[in-house]
């Protein structure tokens, strides 16, 4: 009998955990689901070939039960939606992924998968892709304290039993994505709006996120940094466009991108004053402004061969 192996998700409560965790548990993998405050939706909870463990990855002696008898980690969890990220990101991202992956090395665990952005490259283009560099600087919080955790598994797993993954995904859209439904919900408003000048992205339909990352998890000849993203360069405005065409809606308005730092400044302070989430912060509008692409090749070769949506106009109907 073949061998299934123990797959557990940090921030399986979160949205891209809870999408992977419902794809992998409807293939009949085995998945332990960890969560830390937010609680797990019920399906996954429920499911048969599904384990639950809760624990706080701020907290190094709650892992090593975590990750005990897991085969493969792949690692979503963070704090995203919080004003003032330069405060908690270098903790949340770069801090928390050390205590996991010193829990995951300890434990042996065959293979770590670390769910990333080409962001951390900095200003790419289809012209001069990102290619798998961990030297560069990138402008945002975001993506300086991503780009740490990428060094940090490449370089503590080198000489240990434990293959390092990392899977820099493009933009993932689809019904369900929480970016992509916020957008919707301020677009039935007529509240969306973007910058005018073209930021230049790289798109990935859920279901083929969700296909490659399963086989990362599978191939037992996958190792180092894979970008995951389809085949046609789009800008963001180009694609919210498209979409707010596909819902009915008016385009986004154009609007200076000093009013959108300004709109981004008053959600953080709100945010702080309320103790509320910050769905805007000034440093989304950081990273959002870098134009990405990734160099797929890597990606077609050893992980899907082909995407089922290798084109926004493929994909729009995944909009409806």
């Amino acid at each position: 009998m073949t061998h299934r192996p123990t797959i557990l998700i940090t921030g399986a409560a979160g949205n891209l955990g809870s999408l992977l965790a419902r794809h992998l548990l409807s293939h009949g993998h085995v998945v332990r689901a960890m969560y830390h405050r937010k609680p797990l939706p019920s399906d996954i909870a429920q499911a048969p070939n599904a384990s639950i463990v809760q624990a706080d990855l701020g907290t190094p002696a709650m892992l090593p039960p975590a990750v005990r008898g897991a085969d493969v980690v792949v690692h979503f969890a963070g704090v995203l939606f919080a004003p003032r990220p330069s405060r908690f990101l270098p903790e949340t991202n770069s801090g928390w992924f050390s205590n996991l992956l010193t829990a995951a090395l300890d434990a042996g665990v065959g293979k770590v998968i670390l769910i990333s952005f080409p962001h951390v490259e900095g200003p790419t283009s289809s012209n001069e892709p990102a290619t798998g560099r961990l030297d560069r600087t990138p402008n945002s919080i975001h993506a300086r304290t991503r780009l740490e955790e990428e060094r940090l598994l490449i370089g503590r797993s080198r000489g240990t039993t434990t293959t390092p993954v990392v899977l820099r995904l493009g933009m993932v859209y689809g019904r369900g994505i929480l970016m992509i439904e916020a957008a919707r919900w301020l677009a039935r408003r007529r509240l969306l709006g973007v910058w005018r000048d073209p930021t230049w992205i790289q798109l990935i339909a859920t279901e083929d996120y969700l296909r490659a990352t399963e086989a990362a998890i599978l191939s037992p000849d996958v190792e180092g940094i894979y970008h995951l993203g389809d085949e046609q360069p789009v800008t963001l405005q180009q694609f919210m466009d498209e979409a707010c065409g596909v819902w009915g809606y008016k385009r986004p308005v154009r609007m200076p991108v000093s009013l959108v730092y300004a709109a981004a400044g008053l959600t953080e302070a709100f945010a702080l004053i309320a103790g509320t989430p910050s769905p805007l912060t000034r440093d989304f509008v950081r990273i959002g402004r870098v134009s990405y692409w990734g160099d797929t090749r890597r990606a077609r070769e050893q992980l899907i061969p082909a995407l089922r949506y290798p084109s926004l106009q493929e994909g729009l109907a995944t909009l409806r």
